[in-house]
């Protein structure tokens, strides 16, 4: 009888499934939780710098736009020229008239600085003027800036020329005045004034908010003893179309014997450069933020590095049971970016959180872009990804007999 020998049968090859992968990864994390979180700690700075500044860059976009949008980019302010040879910073008294007769113009306006002190009663001196301000405006003015009354109303062709006043809305929060109804009083010089109304913060001119407005004929009468007085800024609200043209023009027109001793701007320009450097400061610390990020990818391989070392049995014990080059690659890899994906989501919520807190504090409307959330998680990923690679390439060429020997 011949003796058969059995064909041996070849073992299957090792796999390692996506979980195992994950979970090896993991707990190769858990063993080392100081270097884990330091090294989670260096990327989401890096991320929660690039988020913070996409975030308040958008949210300091957006309450610009709502400014521009309320101030429109159709009013123009007129003024006239100071400084030497400019004139006597004064505009005729017939400018309003003028500026009133060209087609485009929807609606115009003005307003004059006069000298006076605002005291809510008359036991304080007239030396403390708290910074208020008093200004002359006439009935049109709201309508021309498009301003809101906080409460009461604005002056109208009756009580402009009475003793009336509509107080700014910081003008009020010094006076302790919140509302009108108990038909209070404030001390302008040596003139009660009527509080009739309160402003809102009014964009188009901020000066405003810090005075007290009163008639023109009130003025003249009440506070300059019978002087006019001579409009220092006109408002002119005009059609979106013609605000190139109507702006060409406005020079002449107002003072036509002078054209050069006027000066005529939109307020809208101002916000437009204020966006404009905004942007170019985002950019300035988006480069900083990457930066931080580019150092939280080399602490991670860094990390990595010296987890290989350190774990130079624990990878040949595996390739001795079976492991494959392959395996040993994809288990570091995924500690790599696992450890940059949690700095990830730390450094995105971070900076979302900076973002709203910053954004509340300045009144601002809190907007975090979706690629600033998305983009950041990803940045981090490719960055544990890249940190990874070499770390891994290394534990993958290691022989399982030298690995073993190493302790």
């Amino acid at each position: 009888m011949i003796a058969t020998t059995a064909t041996p049968v070849p073992l299957p090859n090792s796999r390692l499934r996506v979980g195992d992968v994950l979970r090896v990864g993991a707990s190769g994390l858990r063993t080392r939780r100081l270097r884990t979180g330091l090294s989670t700690l260096g990327v989401a700075i890096g991320i929660a710098a690039m988020v913070g500044v996409l975030g308040l860059s958008a949210s300091s976009r957006e309450d610009l736009q709502i400014k521009i949008r309320a101030l429109g980019t159709n009013l123009l302010e007129v003024q006239a020229g100071t400084g030497f040879g400019r004139g006597s910073g004064t505009l005729p008294d017939t400018a309003v008239a003028m500026v009133s007769r060209i087609g485009p113009v929807t609606s115009v306006s003005s307003i004059a600085t006069v000298a006076g002190a605002v005291r809510r009663n008359d036991t304080i001196s007239a030396g403390i003027t708290s910074g208020i301000s008093v200004f002359a405006a006439d009935p049109g003015l709201l309508d021309t800036l498009h301003a809101t009354l906080a409460d009461g109303r604005w002056l109208d062709a009756a009580t402009s020329t009475y003793p009336a006043a509509v107080l700014g809305s910081v003008t009020a929060q010094k006076l302790g005045i919140v509302d009108v109804a108990d038909q209070l009083r404030v001390r302008i010089n040596d003139e009660w004034f009527a509080v009739i109304g309160i402003l809102d913060p009014v964009a188009a001119a901020p000066g405003l908010d810090r005075g007290a407005v009163v008639g023109i004929a009130a003025a003249s009468t009440y506070l300059t003893a019978g002087a006019a007085v001579v409009p220092e800024t006109i408002y002119v609200r005009t059609s979106d179309a013609d605000v190139a043209a109507v702006r060409n023009v406005l020079s002449n027109t107002v003072n036509p014997a002078t054209p050069e001793e006027v000066q005529v701007s939109r307020p809208s320009d101002a916000l437009a450069a204020q966006e404009a450097a905004s942007t170019a400061f985002t950019s300035l610390f988006l480069g900083l933020g990457a930066v931080a990020l580019l150092v939280g990818g080399i602490g991670i391989a860094n990390v990595m590095v010296i987890a290989v070392i350190e774990r130079r049995s624990e990878i040949g014990l595996r390739r001795a049971l079976g492991a494959t080059r392959a395996h040993i690659r994809r288990q570091f890899l995924t500690e790599a970016i696992l450890l940059a994906g949690a700095g990830g989501v730390v450094g995105v919520g971070l900076g979302a959180g900076v973002t709203a807190v910053y954004a509340s504090i300045k009144h601002w409307q809190i907007v975090i872009p979706p690629i600033a959330i998305i983009g950041g998680f990803v940045a981090a990923v490719v960055i544990g990804g890249v940190a990874g690679l070499y770390p891994a390439s290394r534990a993958a060429r290691l022989p399982p007999t030298e690995a073993l020997r190493s302790n």
